[in-house]
């Protein structure tokens, strides 16, 4: 099993789910990033809603064989659908969280 090419596919297939999702308000588009060479992979939305609406939803990174959750603004949250399609704990890291509180989390620290 290439677990690098499986890792890839699971975090598409996930952005790809969120970005199904319709806003309920303003003129809003989703962009789905996936760089396969560097292994970024993010959600971004921009468009107007009573203002200029620009940002990440989702940003992980593979690194070293591990899910670093860089950014999060889902609801369910992404480490949740990892753990839900089989995931290890130990290849899920909370990067958004500062260094010294990783250890107090039940996933991986780096």
């Amino acid at each position: 099993m290439d677990t690098v090419n499986v890792y890839r596919d699971l975090i598409e297939q996930i952005i790809t789910d969120h970005a199904r999702i319709p806003y309920a308000l303003g003129d809003i588009g989703r962009q789905m990033v996936f760089d396969r060479r560097h292994d970024h992979y993010l959600l971004m939305i921009a468009g107007w809603d009573q203002g200029r609406v620009h940002g990440c939803i989702i940003h992980v990174d593979l690194l070293n064989g591990k899910f670093w959750i860089q950014r999060d603004g889902t609801e369910y949250g992404v480490a949740q659908e990892l753990l839900d399609a089989g995931i290890p704990r130990t290849d899920i890291v909370l990067a958004f969280q500062a260094t010294e509180l990783r250890k107090y989390s039940p996933l991986a620290e780096a």
